[in-house]
């Protein structure tokens, strides 16, 4: 997998955001765009297209992480929910390519977006992180 790949982080926690944000850059991921609105989301995606979206699943206001995804996923941005909620990521798996579940570390987060992006890529050669639970179906298994 070439790197730099595009990122979009929805989270309602600045610092847990900008801490995601600087750790996948560290380790040579592009973060497009930090937001908590899911409009702004959306318009960001449209307009960059990113390889991959993590979402949080409670938002602050109405709009929740869940119908942003639905929406992401219209548009062919696969979608990671990042959550304290694992019931409701569970729940919501056909929207989502997998879920890792709060408390993460910056690491655990790195491993799963590598993870998650190699088998978007089709290359299944990397073991799944312990922690990341894997929804879509579709994508290639590792051998």
């Amino acid at each position: 997998m070439n790197k730099p790949q595009i990122l979009l982080i929805v989270e309602d926690e600045v610092l847990t955001a900008m801490s995601l944000k600087s750790g996948l850059e560290d380790d040579g991921y592009e973060v497009m765009d930090l937001t908590s609105r899911p409009g702004e989301a959306m318009a960001a995606a449209r307009d960059r297209k990113p390889d991959l979206a993590l979402v949080n699943i409670k938002l602050y206001g109405h709009n929740d992480g869940i119908a942003l995804a639905v929406e992401l996923k219209a548009i062919g941005i696969p979608v990671l929910f990042i959550s304290g909620q694992p019931n409701r990521a569970v729940a919501a798996r056909s929207v989502a390519v997998g879920s890792l579940a709060k408390p993460y570390s910056v690491d655990d987060m790195v491993a799963a977006v590598t993870y998650l992006l190699a088998r978007l890529a089709g290359d299944a050669s990397q073991p799944r992180p312990k922690d990341l639970e894997v929804f879509d179906e579709d994508l290639p298994e590792a051998a």
